[in-house]
């Protein structure tokens, strides 16, 4: 039983199974927007268990055809795989389980989410490939996590038929991607040593960090549109200044010469502007149908 809990525990370590908190609130918030309240119970099982297996097959991918890679960099050389915690093997049947679960969350939901389910995992697993050909791969990575709150609309209505889940997708995009140019400044030697292609790694540290605040901005920009076309009013607009708060702050974490506080600029601040949007957004939903 304790190797079970062991192997369990180092799994979940794998997958960064914490970092779920970056997207699932999105995917939350998509859904009891598309719903103009909450969804069936059936509804949020189903969406949680697909964010989890498409999660899941995205990082346990990425943690196989980059075990080489992650093994030469001091930084990431203890992981599971590359320090020998966990088997490639094992690693390869959690792959398939996650995309099964995935595909069976995907299925139970409706024909439109199911149909386009192909779309969604060739999204998440192809990020891995991103940094290999291009610069722009944070872009890429944005666009696997964007994918949540439109297919968690898609989930509850069958249908995408309107701007709002365009508009949360477009958020998600631009932040995750600033936030990923940040956390890739921590890998810039190493990356330009091996030939692996990111922003710092072609515009140097102090360049990426300005194009990832043009981002935070960008997506700033995007998040008052959203409040603007869903009208949700006062609880929702402390929503925007909050997050727009806590971008400026992480900006103020990492500087060119010191990026020794990333880990709270990365995880904390940015688990926090997810949580704080579906409160927010969500929220406002039913105060809305309350007055």
């Amino acid at each position: 039983m304790n190797d079970f809990w062991t192997k369990l525990k180092t799994t979940l370590s794998m997958i960064k199974f914490e970092h779920t908190l970056f997207a699932l609130p999105f995917a939350f918030l998509g859904a009891v927007l598309a719903a103009d309240g909450l969804p069936t119970g059936w509804q949020i099982l189903w969406i949680t268990a697909a964010m989890f297996g498409a999660r899941s097959a995205a990082m346990t991918f990425n943690r196989i055809i980059d075990r080489r890679f992650d093994a030469a960099n001091p930084r990431t050389a203890n992981r599971e795989l590359p320090s020998g915690k966990l088997s490639v093997n094992f690693a390869w049947m959690f792959l398939a389980a996650s995309i099964i679960l995935f595909e069976i969350a995907a299925y139970s939901l409706n024909w439109l989410t199911f149909a386009l389910s192909p779309v969604a995992l060739l999204s998440v697993l192809g990020y891995s490939y991103a940094k290999r050909f291009t610069s722009f791969a944070h872009l890429i990575l944005g666009w696997a996590l964007a994918i949540s709150p439109t297919a968690a609309w898609i989930a509850v209505r069958g249908a995408f038929d309107s701007e709002v889940p365009l508009l949360l997708s477009l958020l998600v995009l631009m932040w995750t991607a600033g936030f990923d140019v940040l956390y890739a400044c921590q890998d810039y030697e190493y990356d330009v040593k091996v030939g692996l292609r990111s922003i710092p790694a072609r515009f140097g540290i102090k360049n990426s960090l300005n194009i990832a605040r043009l981002l935070h901005f960008q997506a700033f920009v995007v998040l008052v549109l959203l409040h603007l076309v869903t009208g949700l009013g006062w609880l929702a607009l402390i929503g925007v200044v909050a997050v727009g708060a806590l971008m400026i702050y992480q900006h103020t974490l990492v500087k060119a010469n010191d990026l020794s506080r990333m880990n709270a600029a990365f995880f904390t601040t940015n688990a926090m502007v997810s949580v704080i949007l579906f409160l927010t957004f969500g929220g406002a939903v039913f105060v809305a149908k309350m007055f």
